[in-house]
């Protein structure tokens, strides 16, 4: 028979009154039980927040991206397409040249980001999904066509359904000396609404057109573009097609994926992770160190009995291994309990979505949870680290009783 854990047990589980100790110990286990089950709960509701990021990054941006170092725009010429599409992994490739510019419609006018895409651009992207009015159209029967963003149209008052009303498009011309009085400066491009998305509001104040639009406002040459974005075929490796990409294009130009792209929310979402899971990891700790005061009134409460063991021949490692047992069951049963709890809302939220964003405009009705195993371990391991140095120094002291120390 194991001896340790069985005494712990005993001491655990079969008091015959309950003392403020038992107490304690039990109000221990609900704190280090709650505190388990709300890192579980939050760094999953983080996870999610990423995830769902991810999710609508993917609806307007493609996989890769291949932009300048230094300045705005490049060339990519038919050899240099050539060459990318032969990667393999590529699937698509659109050229995009954009920039900002002065949008009117009737009596309004905006600021808007020009995108001008070619015409695969609708075919590699998921934006039917966000289509809100109108349809996804840019070019027909020579006529060109613009999609806005929900921002926009609400700034310009658009309806797609008005066909008579352009939507003008203003850009200042190369070399000339910006004088909002003087309309000569501005190159201009007329578009007809074709229809409205939203996204996410990082997205509202763009406009797509066709790439001829976009190159012929700002005076970009033929082979002229801002970025080039890439669409990868299903099952490719996003770092192997990334790597060798870079290698085709040369060090002049750099190649990116959706992260590194928006490498800033990223950080933003982790940091706030990170002091998340820090605040409640004290809370954590703090239940913890109740476990501490109740081995330490524990071993005054059973002197006798170790005087006792010892005097049956007992060791020291079987009395401190008694009480590192008893505060193992006090800390990981509430961890336990924590854990099944945090696992069990967070496939609940997942299913069911109780918990709503609370706004009609949000992206999605319930808050977005993961669950990630790598979160769940280290919760676990920070509770049995906790329980180890809060149940040392008492295991310690009842050892040393044995000694007379």
């Amino acid at each position: 028979m194991n001896l340790a854990p069985w005494i712990a047990r005993r001491y655990f589980f079969s008091r015959k009154k309950r003392s403020f100790i038992s107490w304690l110990s039990i109000l221990s286990m609900l704190g280090v039980g709650v505190g388990t089950m709300a890192l579980v709960v939050v760094l999953s509701v983080f996870n999610g927040m990423e995830e769902l990021n991810r999710e609508i990054f993917k609806t307007f941006e493609a996989d890769l991206t291949v932009s300048p170092k230094l300045g705005k725009r490049f060339a990519a010429p038919a050899a240099l397409l050539d060459k990318v599409q032969a990667v393999a992994g590529v699937q698509a490739i659109t050229r995009v040249a954009q920039d900002n510019a002065l949008a009117r419609y009737a009596d309004g006018q905006t600021v808007v980001r020009l995108k001008g895409v070619d015409d695969n651009y609708l075919n590699q992207t998921a934006l039917d999904s966000a289509l809100l009015e109108g349809r996804l159209l840019l070019r027909q029967d020579g006529v060109n066509y613009a999609i806005v963003a929900d921002g926009v149209r609400a700034d310009l008052s658009i309806s797609p359904a008005d066909i008579l009303t352009p939507l003008d498009i203003l850009y200042p011309q190369n070399g000339k000396t910006l004088n909002a009085l003087n309309p000569d400066i501005f190159n201009e491009q007329r578009l007809t609404v074709a229809g409205i998305f939203f996204i996410e509001s990082r997205y509202d104040n763009y406009v797509l057109a066709p790439l001829a639009v976009a190159r012929n406002l700002f005076d970009y040459k033929p082979d002229e573009v801002t970025t080039l974005e890439i669409q990868l075929k299903p099952g490719a490796n996003e770092n192997q097609v990334k790597r060798a990409l870079q290698t085709v294009v040369g060090e002049q130009l750099l190649v990116q994926n959706r992260d590194d792209l928006n490498l800033d929310l990223y950080r933003a979402i982790r940091v706030e992770k990170l002091f998340v899971a820090v605040t409640l990891a004290l809370i954590i700790l703090v239940a913890s160190i109740n476990i501490f005061f109740s081995l330490s009134m524990l071993v005054i409460e059973k002197k006798s009995d170790i005087q006792i063991m010892y005097a049956l021949g007992a060791t020291n490692n079987l009395i401190r291994n008694i009480f590192l047992t008893e505060g193992a069951i006090i800390a990981l049963s509430g961890a336990f309990a924590g854990l099944i709890l945090g696992i069990g809302l967070c496939l609940a939220q997942q299913t069911y979505g109780f918990v709503s964003m609370g706004m009609t405009s949000s992206i999605v009705d319930a808050y977005p949870v993961r669950l990630e195993l790598n979160d769940i371990l280290l919760t676990g391991a920070l509770v049995i680290l906790l329980t180890v140095l809060t149940s040392w120094f008492p295991a310690q002291r009842a050892a040393a009783q044995g000694t007379g120390t």
